[in-house]
C-alpha cells in the first residue's frame, strides 16, 4: 500500500483522534494543538492512514499513541512511522524513548524495544498524563536507546 508521512497539522486531529478511538487508544489529552508533535501517514488521496507522537523531556521522551486504520496494518507502515520518528527525535538529541502498551509489547520487541519496570521510568515520563492515569497500571513500559 502507497503512503507518505507527513507532519501532522492541525485539521488532521479529527481523522486521528478517530483512529486512536477506535484502536481504543488514550486520546482525552490530545487536541488540534498538540498534532505538532505527530507524525501522520497518508495515502496518494489524502486520507490519514496512520499516525505516532511523541512528548520530549530533554533527552527522554514519551513515544505516544502508534495507531494505524484496520485496513492498512500489516504492511509495513508501523515501522515506518516509528522509524521517521526516531530519526527526528535523534536528530534533536533525545536519547531515550519510552513508550507504553497493552497488547503492542511482541511488535516493539521486534524492533529494538526492551521491557523496564515502571519504576525505571524517568520522573519526567511518570507525571505524563497518559503514565500516571490514562494507561492502566498493567500496560508495560518500554525502551530503547535511539541517539548516541
Amino acid at each position: 500500500m502507497a503512503f507518505a508521512i507527513r507532519p501532522a497539522e492541525t485539521m488532521d486531529w479529527p481523522l486521528v483522534r478517530d483512529l486512536l478511538e477506535d484502536a481504543s487508544l488514550p486520546a482525552t489529552d490530545l487536541n488540534e494543538q498538540r498534532m505538532v508533535d505527530f507524525l501522520v501517514a497518508e495515502s496518494p488521496q489524502g486520507d490519514i492512514l496512520g499516525a505516532i507522537g511523541i512528548e520530549t523531556f530533554g533527552a527522554a521522551a514519551l513515544l505516544r499513541s502508534l495507531v494505524i486504520g484496520r485496513a492498512s496494518r500489516q504492511g509495513g507502515m508501523g515501522r515506518a512511522l516509528i522509524e521517521r520518528l526516531e530519526a527526528g527525535a535523534a536528530r534533536k538529541g533525545i536519547r531515550d524513548l519510552w513508550l507504553l502498551t497493552t497488547d503492542a509489547d511482541v511488535f516493539f520487541s521486534r524492533i529494538g524495544y526492551v521491557a523496564r519496570p515502571r519504576t525505571e521510568a524517568p520522573e519526567a515520563i511518570r507525571n505524563t498524563d497518559e503514565f500516571s492515569s490514562l494507561c492502566p497500571d498493567t500496560a508495560i513500559l518500554m525502551w530503547r536507546r535511539i541517539g548516541a
